[in-house]
């Protein structure tokens, strides 16, 4: 068996400087959950949907949060049975989508445009007593003296709306899976 997931996301990015993480318990199985978030649409966790397209202007509301992490600007990393890992590189903190397209997961490894950041999101489901959990975390990496300006200035926004991912959308799959579909 390979490295759980938040070893793969040590590898990509060991010293974040800003790190969120969620669980979620259900009774639902962990394959269940995954399917209810691998469905989960920005439209079906409607706060955090709309944070989404605000800062990724062009997404529809109808997209599932699935795609949009295995779509530009986004970059799958790792993609297992029941986990996904991406990442994104930029300038987060701006209104405008200052995302570079990158074609593999090395050049994620591999970028250090100074005045930036690198981004790494997993999300997966993993066995619980109770029958499954739904797990998020999020890391944020500065890169350069800029970087970790922009950093900090979104650390604010990341603080008031990480709650989000936990109480609506990880909890809107939990209750997708539980009830079935």
């Amino acid at each position: 068996m390979g490295a759980s997931l938040p070893e793969q996301m040590t590898d990509w990015l060991p010293e974040p400087a800003i790190r969120v993480t969620h669980r979620v318990p259900s009774t639902a199985s962990a394959a269940d959950l995954w399917q209810a978030a691998s469905e989960l649409t920005l439209a079906g966790s409607p706060v955090l949907g709309r944070l989404v397209q605000w800062r990724i202007p062009g997404t529809a509301r109808g997209l599932s949060f699935d795609r949009l992490l295995r779509e530009p600007p986004f970059l799958v990393l790792a993609d297992g049975e029941h986990s996904l890992l991406s990442g994104l590189v930029g300038r987060i903190w701006t209104l405008r989508r200052d995302y570079p397209e990158l074609s593999d997961p090395e050049q994620f490894r591999a970028f250090s445009e100074r005045g930036s950041a690198r981004v790494a999101i997993g999300v997966w489901a993993e066995p619980d007593p109770r029958g499954g959990a739904l797990r998020m975390e999020a890391r944020v990496e500065a890169l350069g003296v800029q970087g970790q300006v922009g950093v900090a200035a979104v650390r604010p926004l990341v603080r008031g709306f990480q709650g989000l991912i936990g109480s609506e959308a990880l909890r809107a799959a939990a209750r997708r899976a539980e009830s079935g579909g």
